[in-house]
């Protein structure tokens, strides 16, 4: 993921060894840029976005909370509210997918 690899100048952390080259320093998964001095060229990437979304397959829900709870309900305990299909988990937990 190359945007893990825009990292500002002053907030790089190292990775690897003073005068490590571009292909050593991907090879153990760092981001090398050369284009700034007196910073580490070879640095750690930035960890990786997540965010929450409600899976689509409603086979898949997992329960968040109990028969007949009301949507509000749900939504306040931070998961997803579905009122269908019949028979699945309408109030279920998000899942976290990487961006």
């Amino acid at each position: 993921a190359r945007c893990q690899c825009k990292v500002v100048p002053r907030q790089r952390t190292n990775c690897g060894y003073p005068g490590i080259s571009a292909a050593e320093c991907k090879k153990i998964g760092c981001c090398f840029n050369a284009s700034t001095p007196s910073v580490p060229w070879c640095y750690s990437p930035k960890p990786k976005k997540v965010k929450k979304v409600c899976p689509n397959d409603p086979y898949a829900r997992i329960n968040c909370g109990h028969p007949g709870i009301k949507p509000r309900d749900c939504t306040k305990k931070g998961c997803c509210f579905r009122a269908h299909p019949a028979g699945v988990p309408w109030c279920f937990y998000h899942r976290v997918v990487e961006e």
